[in-house]
């Protein structure tokens, strides 16, 4: 049985991290990426979320190297099912999706229904992994992107990522660098999002 690893209860670097993470456009990034030791380590923390009943609701693929352009191609293919017309601009595109960026994660849903786990509590769990992943980024220094975009919802693209019944793409995170630094965006005030509840009368 692994043992937990020693907790640093004063760990104030860990808000400092939450609170200065952002994320960085796909189109907008660089490498180099994470080597295959730092996205072991991502996928480790991203498993540490939590999940009700031990069910493992999620499950990663990691696209680098020439894969990403195989699932251009993929994509092109996709593309042209759907619309016969697309010309050759937005193929061009769609082939060189997955290399925006030199590092992709695909984060998978595997939901499992008919037990007493609701499958929603099974998909918030594949959220966290999806976060836990760009928290995880941003703490080794890298920039990275959730985003579905059409290819996660395309049986085609699907197929070809081995996706079963019960199981979606939660998320492709895009792992890199940024091209330009990074400029934060406005955030909701506290007094907007959050108040404290109290029973009515």
């Amino acid at each position: 049985m692994s043992q937990m690893p020693p907790l640093n209860i004063a760990a104030p670097h860990a808000l400092d991290l939450l609170l200065s993470r952002r994320s960085g456009s796909a189109k907008a990034m660089k490498g180099p990426g994470p080597s295959d030791d730092q996205i072991r380590t991502l996928v480790a923390a991203a498993t540490r979320v939590p999940d009700h009943g031990k069910l493992t609701p999620w499950r990663f693929l990691i696209l680098k190297g020439d894969a990403r352009a195989a699932l251009g191609d993929v994509l092109v293919g996709a593309l042209k099912s759907s619309e016969p017309d697309a010309g050759e601009e937005r193929l061009a595109i769609e082939r060189r999706r997955f290399l925006r960026a030199p590092v992709v994660i695909a984060v998978v849903s595997r939901v499992r229904e008919a037990i007493p786990i609701p499958e929603w509590e099974q998909i918030l769990s594949c959220g966290a992994a999806c976060q836990t992943l760009c928290i995880g980024a941003h703490a080794m220094g890298f920039v990275a992107n959730w985003i579905t975009e059409w290819p996660a919802y395309h049986p085609i693209v699907r197929e070809a990522l081995g996706l079963t019944s019960g199981e979606r793409v939660a998320g492709f995170i895009y792992l890199g660098h940024p091209v330009e630094p990074l400029v934060d965006r406005p955030r909701p005030r506290f007094e907007d999002v959050a108040q404290e509840w109290t029973p009515s009368l």
